[in-house]
């Protein structure tokens, strides 16, 4: 492994394509602080959850913009994109291509950003994508902060749920080793650990864990499943400074969880198809 392609989560993004005001709501029901809406230089709009590692992204778009990024509301509802992290994106890509698993060439915009002081500055990044026919039902790419401090701000950092950092993906798969394979590909065999149930990919303080359905099932309750046994990804795990934080919060938004001492799920159906897990850290 390269420096530059170790593993790391960057972010997720949770695909809700007209449905910005809904999602917006339920995440706060949930526990989260979401930054104000920010409106992408390519036609999406966003809303964010900003952690102390990686954050959170509930990616569409507002009326009248549904023709801009269509390839990116082809894919399903729900959580979509596994984003690395990177500080050289022209040595990503070339990696990529010598590896044959690369997408589109880099490619750079920006966000307008609202911040305390009244002013507008554009955070600026830079993204790299992997073939897209490797990755069923979601995109998966590298991103280059150009201006990270415009992303990672300590008053948007404080979530009522004592949310700090995502520290699970999961990626439901008929054949998980076949769905960890491009990982594999692009980080070393080694980054890969076979498990019981599965395959564990580290990823910075959150772990990548490709499953079966039947798996997934037994874990999170109903969730989205990809078809013919793609892989598809399904669910997020948070480590929190407080469970009761995280109950104080549902119980407020009216959101239903099932309560396991030291662990406190919430279904698909309630965060928009993507089942969460909260842990204390």
């Amino acid at each position: 492994m390269t420096e530059s392609l170790r593993p790391q989560l960057d972010h997720v993004v949770i695909n809700v394509a007209e449905q910005l005001n809904h999602s917006e709501q339920q995440f706060r029901r949930l526990g989260f602080y979401l930054t104000a809406r920010g409106h992408h230089s390519l036609g999406s709009s966003n809303h964010l959850a900003i952690f102390g590692e990686n954050y959170l992204e509930l990616l569409g778009y507002e009326p009248g913009n549904a023709h801009t990024r269509t390839d990116l509301w082809q894919a399903p509802l729900g959580l979509t994109g596994l984003v690395w992290k990177t500080q050289n994106s022209a040595a990503v890509y070339q990696h990529l291509q010598n590896h044959n698993i690369a997408g589109s060439p880099p490619a750079e915009f920006f966000r307008p950003v609202a911040l305390n002081d009244g002013t507008s500055p554009n955070a600026r990044f830079r993204t790299v994508p992997l073939a897209a026919d490797r990755v069923p039902n979601g995109r998966s790419f590298f991103c280059h902060h150009l201006t990270p401090e415009l992303v990672w701000r300590n008053e948007w950092q404080h979530h009522p749920n004592g949310v700090a950092d995502i520290t699970g993906f999961v990626i439901s798969a008929a054949d998980p080793q076949a769905a960890a394979r491009v990982y594999g590909e692009l980080f070393g065999a080694e980054a890969l650990q076979s498990v019981a149930d599965g395959v564990i990919l580290r990823a910075g303080r959150a772990a990548v864990r490709f499953v079966t359905p039947k798996q997934a099932t037994a874990e999170f309750g109903i969730v989205p499943e990809g078809d013919g046994g793609s892989a598809r990804m399904v669910g997020l795990e948070f480590a929190t400074r407080s469970l009761e934080a995280v109950r104080n919060s549902l119980r407020v938004g009216e959101i239903p969880f099932n309560d396991l001492t030291r662990l406190v799920l919430v279904r698909a159906a309630d965060a928009l198809g993507v089942a969460l897990a909260f842990r204390e850290e």
